[in-house]
């Protein structure tokens, strides 16, 4: 008799709901290389559509897919989402069996709960939340963090596999997200910290790509000094539509979140808030959130 974990990729049936700047490159990255029936949902319908001509099913609706699929994968803008999904549509056509695997990034507090509400279905979830930037998303070379049983990570791992080239198992549910939310709170603090650096390099005269290629030779290099560094804050450009101040904010909040729930405080994530809501009110809620270096403050 054949184990859930050793269910070939192509008799499973999967829902995938929330397609957006992430989840539609990690959908199509598995629907075309795992070789599985799909389903897929988004409130928008042309992500929908590009899915359906590479051959999903477009579901009328998130419970259609609960009463069908095997694994439902949720990529979902946060928390609030997720809770309202979650609550508002999973729960109430629940069917024991379902695995719900939920790629946002959401509080950790909330994905133990939602995980013990569904349990009580009998429903499994596992939280595996995404890093990297979207072009990785395109490229199927992202880094999933899960929380969730061995079982249930064995079974996603090698559909994970076609979205991401490093996937770890971090522990029980809620581990993901406490990995996914502390990686994201060192890249805020770093991009905070390089914004100092540019500004206070060009202040007392030293040519701003000069600093951070040399930066880049030396300990400070890092993800954040070659992205969000040379790419954004070196040319100055910001766009909207990559991943903005609003959700930075969003994220910086649950790594705070996360300091209350360990009785811890984190002076630096405390900082890169602020900085960020000065950004948000000086109108650059939707721009790319290294537009933080533009309110850098003048010494009195």
């Amino acid at each position: 008799m054949t184990s859930r974990k050793e269910t070939p990729q192509t008799d499973l049936k999967i829902g995938f709901a929330g397609l957006g700047v992430m989840g539609e490159p990690i959908c199509r990255n598995i629907l075309q290389k795992s070789g599985a029936a799909m389903q897929v949902f988004d409130l928008s319908p042309a992500p929908v559509a590009r899915l359906a001509e590479l051959g999903a099913t477009p579901a009328p609706n998130i419970a259609a897919m609960v009463a069908e699929v095997d694994i439902l994968f949720l990529s979902l803008p946060g928390g609030k989402q997720v809770d309202s999904v979650v609550r508002g549509e999973i729960l109430p056509a629940a069917r024991a069996g379902l695995l719900v695997v939920d790629t946002s990034t959401s509080p950790v507090g909330l994905t133990r709960e939602l995980s013990e509400e569904l349990a009580a279905k009998g429903v499994r979830f596992a939280d595996a939340p995404v890093a990297r930037t979207r072009q990785a998303a395109e490229d199927g070379t992202l880094s999933i963090m899960v929380g969730g049983s061995s079982e249930d990570f064995a079974t996603l791992r090698p559909l994970l596999a076609h979205a991401a080239t490093d996937i770890t198992h971090c522990g029980p549910v809620g581990c993901g997200q406490v990995v996914k939310i502390l990686n994201n709170m060192v890249l805020f603090e770093t991009v905070v910290a390089l914004s100092e650096a540019l500004t206070l390099g060009r202040a007392a005269g030293v040519d701003a790509e000069l600093l951070f290629d040399t930066l880049s030779k030396g300990s400070a290099d890092s993800f954040a000094l070659r992205n969000h560094g040379m790419k954004a804050m070196l040319p100055d450009t910001f766009p909207e539509g990559a991943f903005p101040t609003n959700y930075a904010l969003k994220d910086v909040s649950y790594a705070l979140d996360l300091a209350t729930l360990t009785g811890f405080k984190a002076h630096g994530a405390e900082l890169a808030r602020s900085r960020m809501e000065k950004a948000r009110d000086a109108g650059l809620d939707n721009a790319y959130f290294p537009a933080l270096i533009r309110v850098m403050d003048r010494a009195q």
